[in-house]
């Protein structure tokens, strides 16, 4: 399967899919790292009928998804991008990124949290749609083009993608088997906990077990 990337999408979950994906790989990450030190987080009670899904890879680059009951709009920034405001004089987003971007993710374009001055890359997918799209955009030659293949190449819902992801990232060894669990929202136990992370403890992950919203039992 290629990676995806603006270019190619085929592989990206629809809406609904992605977001439980987002939760998963937030769970993943805080089970994991125990001091949300991971790369992904999701909040789950964003607004009414909202969630935000947040990617850092605390060097500079970042996404954010937010899902409402419209769909899903997601940006994302690439500092090493050509695409970068920054490359320009005052800074100033690539033309065509966001100029179509549908009305019902106007919260989201104004959201101060989500950075929208920093954007290299942005998609949506509307309720009832099959396709992500993305806006009329003349991209540069440069293979690199807007970054977006490093940052969503993570998201192809595969299992070893994320334990090879974690290997390199966390310097663990994951079981793929517990990962597929995770990924298919199998709730949350003291026994794929431990399997994942025998020093991970749901007292403290608690917290922010209920920011993500992923199913636990035997939560204590």
């Amino acid at each position: 399967m290629a990676s995806i990337s603006t270019q190619d999408l085929a592989g990206l979950p629809n809406a609904d899919t992605l977001k439980q994906l987002f939760q998963s790989l937030a769970t993943l990450d805080a089970v994991i790292s125990m001091d949300d030190g991971g790369n992904y987080d999701f909040r789950s009670r964003w607004g009414r009928n909202q969630q935000v899904a947040i990617v850092d890879d605390g060097c500079g680059d970042h996404l954010f998804a937010y899902f409402n009951q419209h769909g899903c709009f997601i940006k994302g920034f690439a500092h090493e991008s050509e695409m970068s405001p920054y490359q320009h004089n005052p800074p100033k987003t690539w033309a065509g990124i966001l100029d179509q971007v549908p009305s019902v993710f106007d919260s989201a374009l104004n959201e101060p949290a989500f950075m929208i001055e920093d954007t290299t890359f942005a998609i949506w997918q509307l309720i009832g749609e099959t396709e992500w799209i993305i806006g009329d955009i003349q991209f540069p030659q440069n293979p690199y083009g807007d970054g977006s293949e490093e940052i969503l190449s993570m998201l192809d819902g595969n299992p070893n993608t994320y334990t090879e992801w974690a290997a390199e990232n966390f310097e663990v060894e994951i079981d793929v088997q517990c990962v597929e669990e995770i990924y298919k929202h199998e709730p949350l136990t003291s026994r794929l906990l431990h399997s994942l992370n025998p020093n991970a403890t749901m007292g403290k992950l608690k917290n922010c077990l209920v920011r993500i919203g992923y199913p636990v039992v035997n939560a204590g």
